[in-house]
């Protein structure tokens, strides 16, 4: 296969997912309206195709597949946009220094992405897209040493990730209870089944006129199974760092890896021939540095205090909306201009809604990247960003679980500033992040009171389901109106008025102080007056404050700290 072929395929890929995407969109599970794993997919391979049809047909297979995983990288949405550019940037690492690739580079590059996926997922989870790439990976490994045909290999390699979506619901226990399978593994197939018809058949597959390949307008977030089992974090300190290599030390990252794991968790290790780049959750950061410096001199060393909180609030989103959101975030992003990094610190913020947005600049954000629930900005947005921010080290806030990821993918692709993510997954733990920010301590002070602030703070939200569903033992119907706790559902109600003030009364513990009632875009000001003159009566103890954040999706947002 040549530089050609791969391109053809990376494009029929970009349509069939265009295709499909709504398909991958259906098999969503929860009733919170938070977004579609197809329409990430989508656009994340979409970019992919938009760059390479931009460019001259290129026989050599190492540079297309560069500009794909670079393309998507940029691109990616949410976590299963993440996941497929990692997937694929294993393959162009497969493909380095070649000019074609055979049934065994092919083979043995799939299984470098799979390697990069799961390590770019803090607690890997059997029955997702993860599950479908590495068994595949594994069928396609078998037939590539059987002797088997490029084109062959393929082929089975999209029959074992077909076979495999089917199982995943008896691996998770949340699939087979809502009867369907892994959105993000059957966003893969879809992905492999376009690229089939090009590797073997050489026809690629047309887009759907009615739903453009490369300029989706509306924009979601990711609701696979990964994300509904991001697990809470056991230790306290997350630790990076890059090591330049002694080229006279041998060097095994699975080495590394296994004394890492015994003294934390989520350890990622990844190398080529110049640095070793670490990643662990540990309670002894200096340890795992003093390990690191028997491989060569520290590049870099980041330490937060990050513990957090396990959410889960995946679903689907009103549409509509997401177009006119959508054209505001194009507006806001085409505004960007580069600027030199001369102060020590800067910040960018990912939210929603012109009220939070002012709030966070009076806080202090010098950029914000309109996103949060309902709408994953790119990689490239943020990176926009960061690059507007003229400051030497720059703070991101993604204020949602699904946005952490792909702001962790900015990190590597500026090199002219050092980039921080401040992994705060709601509104209310950004805005407390920003508050604590002391001026007088340096990027390593702040980063550690940011992020114990951030943690001291419960998030309450009042949305409405999606669709009708069953979770746990209650039953919901599309368009009630729901509560959730730090991410968690809790309860119904007929009113958002009423479901926030039951959520508040549920939150306030004996050590409150503060209480911030955000009310969203469609909730009239009446209303929200009127819950705040009730909670002003029924606690007269707290400071209460209300807010007109003008966010979608959410009736109300609370922060109780």
């Amino acid at each position: 296969m040549n530089g050609i072929v791969f391109k053809n395929a990376v494009i029929s890929a970009a349509n069939n997912m265009a295709k499909e995407k709504s398909t991958v969109d259906d098999l969503n599970i929860f009733p919170v309206p938070d977004g579609d794993t197809g329409t990430n997919m989508s656009m994340t391979i979409g970019a992919a195709a938009k760059s390479l049809k931009e460019t001259p047909d290129d026989e050599n297979i190492a540079n297309v597949s560069k500009q794909v995983a670079s393309a998507m990288l940029r691109g990616a949405r949410g976590n299963s946009g993440v996941i497929i550019s990692l997937l694929f940037k294993g393959i162009a690492k497969g493909f380095e220094e070649k000019e074609t690739a055979t049934a065994v580079d092919l083979a043995q590059a799939f299984q470098t992405g799979v390697k990069f996926a799961y390590e770019a997922v803090s607690k890997p989870i059997e029955g997702t897209i993860l599950t479908v790439a590495r068994i595949s990976a594994e069928q396609a490994v078998q037939s590539a040493d059987e002797g088997n045909s490029l084109e062959e290999t393929f082929a089975s390699l999209y029959s074992c990730a077909e076979a495999t979506l089917k199982t995943t619901p008896d691996l998770l226990p949340v699939l087979k209870r809502a009867g369907v399978v892994d959105s993000g593994g059957k966003g893969l197939c879809v992905i492999l089944e376009g690229m089939l018809s090009v590797i073997k058949g050489g026809i690629i597959v047309q887009s759907d006129e009615k739903q453009p390949t490369l300029n989706p307008i509306d924009e979601t977030n990711y609701t696979t199974a990964v994300a509904q089992f991001d697990d809470d974090i056991r230790f306290t300190y997350c630790t990076e760092f890059i090591v330049e290599k002694n080229n006279d030390v041998k060097f095994k990252s699975k080495v590394m890896r296994t004394v890492l794991e015994k003294i934390g968790d989520c350890v990622v290790v990844v190398d080529d021939d110049d640095i070793i780049k670490v990643h662990v959750h540990t309670e002894k950061p200096g340890v795992a540095l003093q390990y690191g410096l028997e491989y060569g001199q520290l590049l870099t060393v980041k330490v937060e205090n990050m513990k957090e909180q396990h959410r889960r609030a995946e679903a689907e989103s009103d549409k509509a909306k997401q177009q006119e959101i959508q054209a505001q975030q194009n507006e806001l992003n085409s505004e960007f201009a580069f600027a030199e990094p001369t102060e020590e610190i800067g910040f960018v913020a990912v939210v929603a809604g012109e009220g939070i947005s002012n709030l966070f600049r009076d806080l202090g954000c010098n950029n914000i990247v309109n996103g949060g629930q309902s709408m994953n900005p790119s990689t490239e947005n943020i990176m926009q960003a960061v690059l507007a921010t003229g400051a030497k080290n720059v703070i991101v806030l993604p204020n949602n679980k699904n946005i952490v990821m792909s702001a962790q993918q900015v990190i590597p692709l500026v090199e002219d500033r050092n980039v921080i993510i401040l992994p705060t997954r709601t509104v209310p733990q950004g805005m407390t992040a920003m508050l604590s920010y002391d001026p007088d301590l340096n990027v390593e002070g702040n980063i550690e009171i940011m992020t114990s602030a951030a943690n001291d703070v419960a998030t309450g939200q009042v949305t409405f389901a999606a669709r009708d569903s069953e979770f746990g033992t209650t039953k919901i119907k599309a368009n009630d109106i729901i509560a959730l706790e730090n991410g968690k559902l809790t309860f119904t109600e007929k009113t958002p008025e009423k479901a926030v003030i039951k959520l508040i009364k549920n939150m306030i513990k004996k050590e409150t102080t503060f209480v911030t009632v955000i009310y969203g875009a469609d909730t009239p000001k009446e209303n929200a007056e009127t819950v705040l003159s009730h909670l002003k009566s029924k606690y007269a103890n707290l400071e209460i404050s209300l807010v007109n954040g003008g966010q979608p999706v959410y009736y109300y947002i609370v922060s109780v700290e």
